[in-house]
């Protein structure tokens, strides 16, 4: 396994506001028309985007959500924890990496509209990913969470919104 540097050198990844490494690396030369999409686009969106992102034991992806389905694709690295909370106040999290046999999974796909983040659960460890997004990213359709606002909605799930939530929210 190539250590964390290497990846961050050779893709270019610069910091995430979410926690963790990125770069776009495609981004549709097509586009669909806002009055061809659900009424929460209020532009226009490439057909799909994709990045590269990488994150580390001594980071998370915080919990956040995107206007968009985000398909998550394993590279390199350990396997990491995706947590969903879920609109009818579930907690389902799957394990994305190369471990088939261990339940993990090469690809999975975090609904839009819906809060997620992400963690290593092993000691010195990373994922190297990749995240699709279709319609296309754009930062006015990314929302990180409140911590507060989360804890009114799923108060059952208490530690893992203190664990996974930043101080001050914002979009990117």
């Amino acid at each position: 396994m190539k250590p964390v540097e290497y990846w961050i050198e050779q893709l270019e990844l610069e910091p995430h506001a979410e926690g963790g490494f990125f770069k776009e690396v495609y981004r549709s030369p097509d586009f669909v028309a806002s009055d061809g999409l659900p009424n929460r686009y209020q532009t226009k969106r490439a057909l799909s985007t994709s990045i590269y992102f990488l994150i580390t034991d001594q980071e998370f992806s915080a919990f956040h959500r995107l206007q968009s389905d985000e398909v998550w694709h394993f590279y390199d690295g350990d396997a990491l924890a995706l947590h969903l909370l879920t609109n009818d106040g579930n907690l389902k999290t799957a394990r994305l990496g190369k471990n088939i046999e261990a339940g993990e999974s090469l690809q999975l796909v975090m609904p839009g509209l819906h809060w997620f983040a992400a963690e290593m659960t092993k000691p010195n460890s990373y994922a190297l990913v990749g995240c699709t997004v279709s319609p296309g990213f754009e930062y006015s359709d990314f929302e990180l969470a409140e911590k507060n606002e989360l804890l009114k909605i799923y108060p059952q799930h208490t530690a893992i919104i203190q664990r996974l939530t930043r101080s001050r929210a914002s979009s990117v």
